[in-house]
C-alpha cells in the first residue's frame, strides 16, 4: 500500500526518533554532569531512621528546597534500624542540632531527606552523625489512622460499617 506522504512520512519519522534521542541524551547528561552529586565532591554524614520507606542511595539530600547532597548508602544497624549515609556538599557547614527529616515532593512524588539547621554554633565534623532525625510519613498509615478514628468516633470501632445499600 502506497501512502500520499511517500518519503515524507519517512523523514518526519526519523526527524521525531533522532530529537527524542537527543533530549534523552541531554536529560542523561544533565542528571551524571559534574556538580550533581559526584563522588569526590563533599564530605560524608550519616542519619539513623526508625523508617527510611522510599529513601534509596541516590535520593536528594536538601536544604531549604535546594540539593545540597545525596544518600551514598544504606545499612541497618544491629537494633534494625535505617542508617544512611549522606554526602553533603564541602561548601555546607551544618550545626550539630541540624535535623534530617524524610520528606515528599507532593503528594504521591519522591522522597527526599531535608535537613533544617539548628541554632548552635557547634558544626558537624565529617563522619558524625545528625542526632535528631524524622521517619518518612506513610499515606496508607495516615489513611488508615484517619478512618479508626472516625470509625471510634461514630461507635464502630472493632465492628463492620453498616451498609447503605439491602
Amino acid at each position: 500500500m502506497v501512502t500520499k506522504g511517500g518519503d515524507r512520512d519517512t523523514i518526519t519519522g526519523a526527524i521525531v526518533v533522532l530529537v527524542a534521542a537527543i533530549l534523552l541524551g541531554l536529560i542523561y547528561a544533565k542528571e551524571d554532569g559534574p556538580g550533581n552529586g559526584s563522588t569526590d565532591a563533599g564530605y560524608l554524614l550519616t542519619a539513623r531512621f526508625n523508617r527510611a520507606d522510599g529513601i534509596g542511595v541516590g535520593s536528594d539530600v536538601r536544604l531549604s528546597g535546594v540539593s545540597v547532597g545525596k544518600v551514598v548508602e544504606q545499612r541497618l544497624d544491629p537494633n534494625f534500624r535505617a542508617v544512611s549515609t549522606l554526602r553533603v556538599a564541602s561548601n555546607i557547614m551544618l550545626t550539630i542540632d541540624t535535623a534530617a527529616v524524610i520528606h515528599t515532593d507532593g503528594l504521591l512524588g519522591a522522597k527526599h531527606i531535608e535537613l533544617k539547621p539548628g541554632g548552635d554554633e557547634v558544626v558537624l565534623k565529617p563522619g558524625q552523625e545528625i542526632s535528631y532525625t524524622q521517619d518518612a510519613m506513610v499515606i496508607e498509615d495516615l489513611m488508615d489512622m484517619i478512618i479508626q478514628q472516625a470509625k471510634a468516633k461514630r461507635g464502630f470501632a472493632g465492628k463492620p460499617v453498616p451498609s447503605v445499600t439491602n
